[in-house]
């Protein structure tokens, strides 16, 4: 019978790339998720049968040993970019990692792969990233043997980084960012779920590795990627920490007034995630180690932004057709 592997999260961003190359491999795939009908999209990945999205709540003991009950493997690849009710970074991102690791030793699962994050560092005074080291730390507590995994940030079709700048591109002729400075090594998604399968089948050893991609660029010049990728001229204007961080507190607090309601554009951890740079380190083990070479930004990014353009899909025809009015 076909090994089988639970996918925490499966169903997020990096998580339905790593459920896709586990079913092409041959594998059977548990997309454990909270919202199993909202996951319906990953059973074409696998033949009928194959690939099953099941309900599974990472903050509750029973709920998470019920959908590992007979896997061979387990991926955590839950994480949350802001609190939102009951999902705060210490429940989800260090006791829910901790408690996968621990019910995964204690079911005798062979392979265990982490979702982590660049910039993971418990003393930390963002609590996304302290809440990440925590929960490596409890990680390697209970499985010494787990592959765990630092992306920078993840780009690709779904991303939540260039797909949210270049629409708010579209909105005036000025784009607004926070540490316009700070330097980020963005990686493929796919690179990312590449590493996941290779740690499955066994091929690389125990430990953190670092997954940043070839480009290292300021935020600033990142956005000019991606406005030049989308044919779009606008004013790149940085928002200074001191007024980001009024402005989050603001956010923050009509976020916590409505009930959650209304969702915080900005955080005020997130500001502090952004005055640190978002790249590998020097010690780090990483692709090179691995023997892949990460896929650069230019060959992907007009993939999926090119809904951005001023004329979508025609936009290249319009230019082509201004071109020969040109001559």
């Amino acid at each position: 019978m076909s090994k089988l592997v639970t996918i925490y999260g499966g169903s997020g961003f990096v998580g339905r790339y790593i459920a896709r190359r586990m079913a092409k491999a041959g594998w059977r795939v548990r997309v454990a998720v909270r919202r199993p009908n909202e996951a319906i999209f990953v059973k074409p990945y696998g033949v009928v049968g194959q690939v099953e999205p099941v309900l599974c709540n990472i903050r509750d003991d029973a709920s998470v040993q019920a959908t590992m009950n007979g896997a061979d493997a387990v991926v955590n690849c839950v994480g949350i970019l802001a609190p939102n009710g009951k999902n705060k970074f210490d429940a989800v991102q260090h006791e829910g990692a901790e408690r996968v690791a621990r019910l995964a030793a204690a079911e005798g699962v062979s392979k265990l792969v982490h979702i982590s994050a660049i910039g993971a560092d418990k003393d930390s005074d963002s609590d996304y990233s302290a809440s990440k080291a925590l929960g490596e730390e409890g990680i390697l507590e209970h499985f010494p043997a787990a592959v765990i995994l630092r992306p920078s940030i993840v780009f690709g079709p779904e991303d939540e980084f260039f797909n949210r700048f270049a629409s708010m591109s579209r909105l005036g002729p000025i784009l607004p960012v926070v540490g316009a400075d700070t330097k980020f090594q963005p990686v493929y998604v796919d690179d990312v779920a590449k590493v996941a399968e290779t740690a499955l089948d066994g091929s690389i050893d125990a430990g953190i590795y670092e997954l940043g991609g070839p480009d290292v660029m300021s935020f600033r010049d990142l956005m000019a990627l991606m406005l030049e990728t989308i044919n779009r001229r606008k004013l790149v204007v940085n928002i200074p920490f001191p007024i980001a961080r009024m402005m989050a507190t603001s956010f923050d607090i009509l976020s916590a007034i409505s009930g959650g309601l209304i969702k915080a554009p900005m955080t005020r951890d997130q500001v502090r995630n952004l005055a640190k740079d978002n790249v590998v380190s020097e010690d780090a083990k990483g692709f090179a180690d691995l023997g892949i070479t990460p896929v650069d930004m230019a060959s992907v990014l007009p993939e999926y932004l090119w809904r951005f353009r001023p004329s979508g899909q025609y936009d290249a025809i319009k230019q082509s057709a201004q071109n020969l009015k040109a001559d």
